[in-house]
């Protein structure tokens, strides 16, 4: 017997391709609601004929928490919990089992792991909280776009962490972002001293190499009293670095980047983006300290500013090049291997290995090379 009344609600358009994965994935819930903003193909047919409750709206002009503040009225009175994703996204089998047993009447919304980089071979690559799962009432979605939800009930705002419940993103890569920028300006306009949609502003015009908006942007929010999070701080201070760099001003980028591994020195970003900068420059003493002080860091923040090449070979690859050129064979032979163990089919890396393998041993080449190519 069911604890309580679940209900997952979406918006769509053009969402085809996905409906049937989707419906598979919700299929735990006692209803589906789902407003279509005007699709030109037959997802809201399929929609209803896996049985979600489809509503075809047009918003205008268009935002995302209008479209997700419709899709949410639609939800039966009596629900008890509301469930709110995208129609590329996948629940793990029994996340409702796991709701449930987590849920209680004090709660009013579920926090829970986001997988935003998933592969078959590799499983979880990227992951970190969200928090789409609230009471019937007592919320509401602001912002046009990179919406939240913002609760105005009367009971105690409390959340539940469920570290068992996930949620997969699986995108459509041809999907494009156009109409990102120009919501992302409304939401700035709209709410001036909002520390995260400033960010996430900047952040888009670096995106679009539109350089000297995106440094003006990021240092418009370094100055937002709200903005106090050393993580995502650092992170500005990264995006104004590589702005520099995509106008070729080395001084000024290696300059924040410094700031931005001061500001937090515990994540792996910033000092990643040092040895790369170092290596561009072939400065190997900068590269070599700043992988090794990369590679200090063992655990990740699991924040959705983590960036998963700074988990994978990398910082090891540089610090292989790098300790090879200053002379530190040793070292040099310590990280290339590490890096092959992390990615073993890369021909490149092998190949670094067996050359500083000659270099530490000439007789062990062909021994090394036999290891690396299995």
């Amino acid at each position: 017997m069911n604890k309580y009344k679940i209900y997952v609600y979406a918006i769509s358009k053009n969402e085809s391709t996905f409906i049937d994965r989707w419906m598979d994935s919700v299929s735990e819930a006692d209803g589906v609601v789902v407003v279509d903003t005007g699709s030109e193909d037959d997802t809201a047919a399929r929609l209803r004929a896996r049985g979600a409750m489809v509503f075809e709206e047009k918003i205008t002009p268009w935002r995302f928490d209008a479209a997700r503040n419709s899709a949410m009225s639609h939800i039966p009175e009596d629900a008890d919990i509301c469930v709110s994703n995208d129609i590329d996204e996948v629940f793990e089998p029994g996340w409702r089992a796991k709701l449930e047993n987590a849920w209680d009447e004090t709660c009013t919304r579920a926090r829970y792991w986001f997988v935003w980089e998933y592969s078959d071979k590799s499983g979880y690559q990227k992951k970190f909280y969200m928090e789409k799962i609230h009471k019937r009432h007592g919320f509401q979605w602001v912002h046009p776009v990179h919406e939240v939800l913002q609760y105005t009930g009367t009971q105690e705002d409390r959340t539940v962490v469920i570290n068992d419940l996930y949620l997969i993103h699986k995108p459509d890569p041809a999907k494009s972002r156009g109409q990102y920028l120009p919501l992302l300006e409304m939401s700035a306009e709209e709410n001036p001293q909002d520390d995260r949609t400033r960010f996430w502003l900047g952040r888009e015009y670096f995106f679009r190499q539109m350089f000297d908006k995106a440094i003006a942007t990021l240092h418009d929010y370094l100055q937002i009293s709200s903005a106090v999070w050393p993580e995502e701080r650092s992170a500005a201070m990264r995006f104004i670095a590589k702005s520099f760099q995509g106008q070729n001003k080395g001084e000024e980028a290696l300059i924040w980047l410094y700031r931005a591994a001061a500001e937090c020195p515990a994540v792996r970003e910033p000092w990643l983006e040092l040895a790369k900068l170092g290596y561009e420059k072939e400065n190997w003493q900068l590269t070599f300290w700043a992988a090794e002080k990369g590679l200090e860091i063992q655990a990740s923040t699991n924040s959705y500013l983590v960036e998963t090449a700074s988990w994978g070979f990398l910082l090891d690859d540089f610090a292989a090049i790098a300790a090879y050129w200053l002379g530190f064979i040793p070292k040099a032979l310590e990280h290339a291997k590490r890096a092959c163990q992390i990615s073993p089919e890369d021909m490149r890396l092998a190949n670094n290995l067996n050359i500083i393998t000659a270099k530490a041993d000439p007789e062990a080449q062909t021994e090394i090379k036999t290891i690396t190519n299995q």
